[in-house]
């Protein structure tokens, strides 16, 4: 029998992030407390928007490329679940999205993760190995949709004859 770690971690983060409050309010004060937080918020803002945007691109260069996109794929889940996990208010939270910031744990997440979660690229989305060939290259047309001669009105005045 499997010992549920993360639902108890889930029932128990709100009581850790009071704790950690109470801890840093005595130590620096209210003010900076609040202070802390609400600059940790910003921060997550700011990479949820900046990273969404680069993770994209560099999944996008990995599939071009014909490599699986998997990892990158991963490393942009968990650098975005690190952006939300900055939003939410508390220092656990915060510590612990710092660390998912680190590339040597987010390999080692990847290390774990890899083995349990099943990538399908070949054929899906428009991920292709390199040298495979689409099995459906035909473009059905009724006779009066296609001519020779582009109309005047035409956005496609040339015909690429590759």
């Amino acid at each position: 029998m499997r010992f549920p770690v993360i639902p108890l971690f889930l029932l128990a983060l709100p009581f850790l992030e009071i704790a950690g409050f109470v801890v840093v309010g005595r130590q620096i004060g209210v003010f900076w407390t609040l202070a802390l937080v609400i600059a940790a918020g910003m921060a997550g803002l700011i990479v949820l928007r900046v990273q969404g945007f680069g993770i994209m691109a560099r999944i996008r260069a990995e599939a071009d490329a014909g490599r699986d996109p998997g990892r990158q794929l991963a490393n942009g889940v968990m650098i975005l679940f690190a952006g939300v996990l900055l939003v939410v208010p508390g220092f656990v939270t915060d510590i612990l999205a710092l660390l998912l910031f680190l590339p040597p744990v987010r390999s080692f997440a990847w290390r774990f993760l890899k083995r349990r979660i099943v990538v399908a690229s070949a054929g899906f989305g428009g991920f292709q190995r390199p040298g495979a060939q689409s099995r459906d290259k035909s473009i059905d047309l009724d006779p009066g949709e296609y001519s020779e001669t582009p109309r005047p009105d035409s956005p496609w005045r040339t015909i690429d004859r590759n």
